[in-house]
């Protein structure tokens, strides 16, 4: 087999820097929009995520399943944030206070997850997540999120409360640029949809509406801050909260790595070994984004798919890309340009994003024949689920906070319902 070219190997490194580039900018802008965070405080938590992204990504790639797949903020941790800055600030808290119970919470559940990889639960827990729990568990989380994004694309979410219809408009175009890009381009156009989305999307954004721009200077070099929103804080609800979190996780680690050994074509007898090494690294990287105050993340399935793609199915130029993505993360000046996104052309590419995610639900409902059983357990669960998505946060306010942070959050309410439905309800249906 011939060796690569120089320039075989710095085109497949761009590539896969700016796959990882696209799936990393847009979050710390959603999130830091929600929080009401500040310029300077968004760079600060776009320099940690891109670090934290890096660094997950190097990790795993050379110490745990040793795959080349993406870590990407994760869904549910999204979820997670979106609640708990409407709960806890409606409890008495702060926004400050809910950022540090959100670093202690992280780093709780990664903690489980280290445990769950070193004593190898994952194989254990493994049949529970059936498609019928992954299915519910992503369309729950994107009818969760839809919510927060929308109001992004409007321009809801800096103290506005009428739509802003320069910044709508320029949002609903990166939305349909995105998806159209993702849905009828081929080649390099398909693989590059978000970012190419967001690029045309800022450039309009400055050019109609245009952007102030920020005074304060910044070094030309530092070093990304451990506990960025503060001294982490530590309370009993969080515990099940994090335990939780874990269990889900697993589900979307294993999804991952059985995706890219698919399309890599590796032969299943190294299966068990990869997914127990995966869930203990992932465990050490959601330690690490909460000691460094970002989203934590999980290996991304959407890697399956840029593999197959562009063909790339070396590691090292992978290795390279995150290299490279940890190296920008020291360069404020980068993080300053990068973090002058709009909000709602962020919130636009990542809304088109969430459309794959709806269709990777639906396609998990369809891999089992859908008895009335698990109609019923689908529609209990998002009767449940979604209700709780609607329910003003104050009626929580009485209970233990132990059990507020759960039920709570609808996402956890319907994949929790359909978890322990479908394992009750198993016997009954065997038996017949």
């Amino acid at each position: 087999m011939n060796k690569p070219s120089l320039a075989t190997n710095i085109l497949e490194t761009f590539q896969w820097f700016v796959f990882l580039l696209a799936s990393a900018v847009a979050l710390p802008i959603v999130i830091g929009s929600i929080y009401e965070l500040n310029f300077i405080e968004i760079s600060g938590l776009m320099q940690r995520t891109f670090f934290t992204v890096g660094i997950a990504s190097l990790l795993q790639a050379l110490f745990g399943h040793r795959l080349p797949i993406m870590e990407v903020p994760a869904g549910i941790w999204v979820s997670v944030f979106t609640v708990m800055a409407v709960t806890s600030v409606q409890a008495g808290g702060t926004y400050k206070s809910t950022l540090q119970t959100l670093e202690m919470t992280m780093i709780l559940s990664g903690f489980f997850l280290i445990l769950f990889g070193i004593f190898k639960v994952t194989q254990k827990i493994l049949p529970v997540f059936t498609p019928l729990v992954t299915g519910s568990f992503f369309l729950l989380l994107t009818v969760q999120l839809s919510g927060t994004l929308l109001k992004g694309m409007l321009g809801l979410q800096e103290s506005s409360s009428t739509i802003q219809g320069a910044q709508a408009t320029i949002a609903f175009l990166t939305f349909f640029i995105v998806l159209g890009l993702s849905t009828f381009a081929r080649g390099w156009l398909s693989s590059y949809a978000v970012f190419i989305g967001i690029i045309i999307g800022w450039l309009i954004f400055r050019i109609v509406v245009g952007v102030q721009e920020e005074q304060a200077t910044v070094s030309f070099f530092s070093t990304p801050d451990l506990f960025g929103f503060g001294p982490p804080h530590f309370n009993l609800g969080i515990i099940p909260l994090a335990f939780i979190i874990a269990l889900i996780s697993i589900s979307n680690i294993v999804a991952s790595i059985e995706a890219v050994r698919q399309t890599l074509g590796e032969s299943p007898q190294n299966r068990s070994n990869q997914v127990n090494r995966g869930t203990m690294f992932s465990g050490i990287n959601h330690v690490i984004a909460g000691g460094f105050a970002s989203v934590a993340n999980v290996p991304s399935a959407t890697s399956s798919g840029f593999i197959a793609l562009t063909g790339q199915k070396r590691k090292m130029p992978f290795v390279y890309a995150t290299i490279l993505l940890l190296g920008i993360a020291f360069f404020p000046p980068v993080m300053k340009l990068i973090s002058s996104i709009p909000s709602p052309v962020a919130n636009a590419a990542l809304m088109a994003s969430f459309v794959q995610l709806v269709a990777i639900g639906i396609n998990s409902f369809t891999l089992e024949p859908l008895d009335s059983r698990k109609l019923t357990i689908i529609g209990v669960a998002y009767l449940f689920g979604m209700g709780a998505m609607f329910l003003p946060s104050e009626v929580f306010s009485n209970m233990p906070a132990i059990v507020q942070n759960v039920v709570s959050n609808g996402l956890l309410v319907g994949t929790g319902l359909v978890v322990i439905m479908e394992q009750l309800w198993k016997t009954n249906v065997e038996s017949q």
